[in-house]
């Protein structure tokens, strides 16, 4: 019997190919002459069942009878669109279609027999009626099963966590798509369990395994709905387990803006990965301060900067002015804006100005253009081991970047300047850290020499999937086989999504009354190996370790950089002021007074110009910043530069640069 199965088989894979490989006209040539034949045949089985007699054969007159119905009936097939149904994607519409064009036969043939005085028993319609029925929407579901069970099964078979409308609609677009095929739900309600939707089985989150394991399925894709209050920390721990990928859809804004469908399947979203929940803003205070605003964003092409441009425009400013010095960057940025400006219909006027912190006379010229009222300051150098090689562009840059802008909004009179500062600004042991809390001394300064530009700073950890952030980094590095690559076995860091900060820095800049350094309650820091760990599990692999040497990601620890430490804090002093935001708090730090701040800044200025480095440093230090470094000066160009000789005219010293 087995080579009679396997030709069965065979003939029906030549059958399917040579459907799906048909011409869209010759398919509907094949599917008007087989309704012909069906229609026919049911027309002929109608009567014979009537009468009672297999060989029943119809007159001259039943043949033309039966001949017009079945014209008629493929007419108004026709004009019931049911030949422009493309069979693999057949809907219940075409039940409904097919309905309605039997009746209506079945009808046709009534009037007929009646206008040609032709012999139609009242039975013979009904019967007529139900045997067209089940042979035109029974052979095109058949072969609709047949097609979607070929490529069913070149299609991965996947669970999607979460039974909500969300869920079935992300079930009907995989349904029509070529890549994944949903097996069944996995439900967060534990009443749901052994239900069905969509003719698909649903299980509780606790039998996730069981249902992997029994629906074969590849991945699993998390759609829960935004309003859905899931415990993150316990649905991540449980999904850790699993031996398959972890994906998600889009959220519902996404959605509604249309930046994404509901199929565009992609890696496990970060805020996931953080295992808490997301800090929520306080709406209406912020589009308060923001409503008919003209704004500024300064790095506006940076991860911080543009998820800021996002947030400004959906607050309806007047206007927003987006300054970065990346042509790249300032383009990528503006088009995104103008789509979603012209999508949602915001009516933002938008302006996309090349231009660097580090230059004041273009601030300022920008800033009285657009009659800026608010100022978000994002630009800035923020990758540590860079910065660390770099130092005299990275003091420029957050340093005297800050200054020159904060100046220049002192000027034209803007009513609000908002720093984008960091954790790495508390207790420095990079240039980095250092130059950013010196901003924030240059910050504090200004807001006590004058009172008409109200300046606050914002200080938050690690931003997940910015640029430079462990993330994508290790996604790669998982992607590509690995190793993944982790500094030390215990360091951590606090984390924070893109739009959390930059929520939070909306937040501070409406609360603000001058001097200001707020920072969030980010809930307890991750261990970045323990990250690792984490992706590389929700990614379907396993680790390579001593203990499980035919694992497929090994984490390799590769030490320490230049000017990084085991762990970031947030606060100077260890009494901070609750604010109107339950997770926001205003840290109370020393500040210096601006005569100080001045004297700091034209040393560090001569310093930059003379490319002194190791002036540079000790300025840093003597400017209470805390900046203590925990390695030797590792300046890239200042290293190789130094004199080689004893003998050399600048005497071990610095090179001077015109």
């Amino acid at each position: 019997m087995k080579p009679l199965d396997d030709k069965g088989h065979l003939l029906k894979h030549k059958l399917i190919n040579s459907v799906l490989r048909m011409s869209r006209p010759r398919k509907r040539a094949v599917s008007v002459a087989s309704d012909f034949v069906l229609l026919t045949f049911a027309i002929w089985a109608a009567f014979a069942l009537r009468f009672e007699n297999a060989g029943w054969l119809p007159s001259d007159s039943q043949v033309w009878v039966s001949i017009s119905t079945v014209i008629v009936t493929i007419g108004a097939f026709v004009k019931l669109g049911l030949y422009r149904a493309v069979i693999r994607y057949i809907s219940e519409y075409a039940l409904f279609a097919i309905f309605i064009g039997v009746t209506f036969s079945s009808l046709a043939l009534i009037v007929l027999g009646f206008l040609f005085q032709t012999l139609v028993p009242r039975s013979v319609p009904v019967i007529y009626g139900a045997f067209a029925f089940i042979l035109v929407a029974g052979t095109r579901f058949c072969v609709r099963t047949l097609v979607r069970s070929r490529l069913d099964k070149a299609r991965d078979g996947v669970l999607i966590l979460g039974a909500g409308p969300k869920g079935m609609q992300l079930a009907s677009a995989l349904l029509q798509g070529v890549e994944h095929r949903p097996v069944g739900f996995i439900s967060t309600v534990s009443s749901n369990h052994k239900s069905l939707m969509g003719n698909l089985p649903v299980y509780s989150l606790e039998y996730i395994e069981k249902a992997l394991r029994e629906l074969d399925a590849s991945r699993v894709l998390l759609a829960l709905e935004d309003s859905d209050s899931v415990d993150r920390k316990a649905l991540m721990r449980t999904l850790e387990t699993l031996s398959v990928p972890i994906q998600t859809v889009p959220s519902m804004s996404e959605l509604v803006s249309g930046i994404a469908r509901i199929n565009d399947i992609r890696d496990l979203a970060i805020e996931d990965l953080l295992g808490r929940d997301p800090v929520r803003p306080d709406v209406e205070m912020v589009s308060a301060s923001l409503r008919d605003k003209s704004v500024l964003v300064t790095g506006a092409g940076g991860s911080i900067g543009s998820e800021l441009c996002r947030q400004i425009l959906g607050h309806k400013p007047k206007c927003l002015v987006l300054f970065e010095q990346s042509e790249f960057s300032l383009y990528a940025v503006e088009r995104e804006l103008k789509a979603i400006n012209q999508v949602e219909g915001l009516g933002v006027a938008l302006h996309a100005v090349l231009g660097s912190v580090t230059h004041r006379r273009r601030c300022e010229a920008v800033i009285k253009a657009f009659n800026i009222e608010m100022i978000y300051h994002a630009a800035a150098y923020k990758h540590v081991p860079l910065v660390e090689h770099n130092i005299i562009e990275g003091v420029q840059n957050n340093v005297f970047g800050t200054y020159h802008v904060a100046e220049a909004a002192i000027e034209c009179g803007v009513e609000r300047f908002v720093l984008i500062s960091t954790d790495k600004a508390v207790r420095p042991t990079n240039i980095m850290g250092a130059s950013k809390r010196l901003a924030e001394l240059v910050l504090q300064g200004l807001a006590q020499r004058q009172s008409d530009t109200v300046f606050s700073m914002v200080r938050f950890g690690n931003v997940l999937g910015s640029s430079g952030s462990v993330v994508p980094l290790f996604r790669d590095q998982i992607r590509d086989g690995g190793p993944v690559t982790v500094t030390h076995p215990d360091i951590i860091r606090y984390f924070m999504t893109i739009p959390e900060a930059s929520q939070l820095v909306l937040q501070a800049g409406s609360m603000g009354k001058g001097g200001e350094v707020f920072v969030l309650d980010m809930g307890e820091p991750v261990k970045i190996a323990d990250l690792a760990r984490k992706m590389i599990h929700l990614m379907g692999f396993e680790e390579k370790t001593e203990a499980n040497p035919g694992g497929d990601i090994e984490i390799i620890f590769t030490g320490l950089r230049p000017g990084e430490k085991l762990y970031e804090e947030l606060l100077i002093g260890d009494n901070p002021q609750g604010t109107a935001h339950s997770r926001i708090m205003m840290a109370r730090e020393v500040s210096l007074p601006w005569h100080e701040v001045e004297n700091i800044l034209n040393k560090l200025r001569r310093a930059s110009q003379t490319f002194d480095c190791e002036m540079a440093i000790e300025l840093l230090k003597e400017a209470k910043t805390g900046y203590s470094p925990n390695g030797n000066l590792s300046d890239l160009v200042w290293c190789n530069a130094r004199p080689k000789f004893p003998n050399d005219p600048h005497g071990g010293k610095v090179i001077q640069l015109s």
